[in-house]
């Protein structure tokens, strides 16, 4: 088979002209509907052509091995999906418990503002609850001072001042949360607002 191989390249460079005349009768054997136009046919390409059609065009094992790749690829894309799921689901249960405990954290919050958890051993139980909410990234937002933003303050009370330029955050009643990027409760809030004139 090799040495056919050797024969024909080198009549293909027109070395040997016995194996030109040999690539010439494998040429002869090409199809007679080829126009004259096109290229000869290479004997390689029609061997080919020929086995293609004797076998199929791909194999049992060939076959299988597609399947199986492609039930691979599934499964993948499945576990990926699951996780996804799974991560999403849990960070809306955490979400959800957090939401529950966010009125016990104001009532905490305006009995450490009005004092009554100074020397008390309930300000160490204060300090765990928002340890464990920090823990699940709860964090608290809302000051005085803050621009105000519509997204994550609801305005409650709207005063007009002098004093500033821009919607400002006078008072905050009760404070924002959020979980990770997550709005759990948007501030309320008193609001400066420029004044006319």
């Amino acid at each position: 088979m090799s040495d056919e191989f050797n024969k024909d390249e080198a009549a293909a460079q027109g070395e040997n002209p016995e194996a030109a005349a040999s690539a010439e009768d494998l040429n002869a054997d090409a199809p007679a509907d080829a126009s004259a136009g096109d290229a000869p046919v290479d004997p390689i390409d029609a061997e080919l052509a020929d086995l293609v059609d004797a076998t199929g065009p791909i194999s049992k094992e060939a076959e299988l091995l597609a399947d199986l790749q492609r039930l691979q690829a599934e499964f993948v894309n499945y576990r990926a999906r699951v996780d996804r799921d799974r991560d999403v689901s849990r960070n809306a249960a955490i979400a959800e418990v957090l939401r529950s405990l966010l009125p016990a954290l104001d009532d905490l919050s305006r009995a450490e503002a009005h004092g009554d958890l100074e020397g008390s051993p309930f300000a160490a139980v204060v300090a765990k609850l928002r340890a464990s909410g920090e823990k699940f990234g709860l964090k608290t937002f809302g000051a005085k001072g803050d621009k105000f933003d519509p997204e994550l303050h609801e305005a409650l009370v709207q005063t007009p001042s002098a004093g500033v330029t821009e919607n400002t955050v006078a008072d905050v009643i009760e404070s924002g949360y959020m979980v990770g990027d997550r709005l759990l409760r948007a501030a309320k809030v008193a609001v400066f607002i420029p004044a006319e004139g």
